[in-house]
């Protein structure tokens, strides 16, 4: 395949709602023998590539839907009219204000501690670990599960495989998160720092629940994340047929561009505590684990529900309540506000 006979088209992609979404879809079509360069723009909804195309682009974008539609990813040539999908609102808003009432009556009758003054409790992390599972992380995480069981369908199943899988995204959780904790212990933060960083946290949720809510899609470039590059590792180590392939990419999910894998990591930071940095990152990833352990060995799948607009609107709205609220927290405990609740 010669560079003169390479040529670069733009399709446009619809399904993309966070930076895991275009790893997955840009590690995909490299696949592509006739691809020499992907480049997925999530604020534009567009993926561009670059190739020897000897096919009709209307085939070539109907093969690269095949590659991603598992995924709730179509590619098209033309933009698509996005829809706000405003009427799910009518469902997800009393949803999502009876599970936070709920929340509060559980922190009232003493059944959950979910919420504190000054830092997110492990009843949080979960419930966060929980909402990450069915958003960002089941874009890529969901991607890599199912590209580990095609790789291991050669063995007569993926029992084995899933399994080492889990045990290594738990186990890694433990020991990257408590390495983090002890890198806040050793960094001596004061309590300024720990307002400060509990500020940023909650505007890294507050900027993902708005971005779950998927309607104002200028929020999509604020969306912080790792590198690509630490992540691209991951996401290839998932096709090799290595019998330790399984666990060391469970244990690089750590480092995928997940936003609220990421918040909970700043937490872990501010605990300066090697257990309870441990204990944050294990209780987020064990909130993951029912989703994720259904999609190893099941066949969930939400991208394809008729109702996904109404679960993920319903989701943000909780994820946006839980920032606003852990906003309004650090901004008491530095003494700007008076606390919202005294819980």
């Amino acid at each position: 395949m010669t560079n003169s006979n390479q040529k670069t088209y733009i399709f446009h992609v619809r399904g993309m709602h966070c930076d895991a979404c275009t790893l997955l879809i840009e590690e995909t079509f490299k696949e592509l023998p006739y691809v020499s360069r992907v480049h997925a723009s999530l604020p534009n909804h567009q993926v561009t590539i670059t190739g020897n195309f000897s096919e009709p682009l209307e085939l070539i974008a109907e093969k690269l839907t095949e590659l991603v539609k598992s995924h709730g990813y179509t590619v098209s040539l033309e933009k698509s009219q996005k829809s706000a999908g405003w009427g799910d609102f009518v469902y997800a808003l009393p949803i999502a204000l009876v599970t936070i009432v709920g929340f509060f009556a559980l922190q009232k009758a003493g059944f959950a501690n979910l919420i504190t003054s000054s830092n997110v409790t492990y009843g949080t992390a979960f419930i966060i670990g929980l909402i990450a599972s069915v958003s960002t992380c089941l874009a890529v995480v969901g991607g890599l599960v199912l590209s580990l069981s095609a790789s291991s369908a050669k063995e007569g199943g993926t029992w084995r495989t899933q399994t080492m899988f889990h045990v290594g995204r738990l186990g890694g959780f433990f020991v990257l998160g408590g390495a983090i904790g002890a890198v806040g212990s050793s960094l001596h933060l004061g309590l300024n720092a720990n307002i400060v960083l509990g500020i940023v946290v909650a505007l890294v949720m507050l900027i993902l629940g708005i971005n779950l809510l998927d309607v104002f899609h200028f929020t999509k470039r604020l969306q912080f994340t790792l590198p690509k590059w630490i992540s691209r590792h991951v996401v290839r180590g998932s096709r090799h047929d290595h019998y330790l392939a399984p666990l060391l990419v469970g244990v690089g999910t750590f480092f995928l561009p997940c936003g609220f894998t990421q918040s909970m990591q700043l937490y872990a930071l501010t605990t300066g505590s090697f257990m309870k940095g441990a204990l944050t990152m294990t209780v987020f990833a064990l909130g993951t684990l029912p989703v994720l352990a259904l999609l190893s060995f099941g066949s969930l799948n939400i991208a394809h529900k008729s109702w996904k607009g109404i679960f993920f609107k319903t989701a943000g709205i909780i994820v946006i309540a839980l920032a606003l609220l852990n906003l309004a927290n650090a901004l008491a405990t530095a003494g700007i506000i008076s606390p919202v609740f005294n819980i």
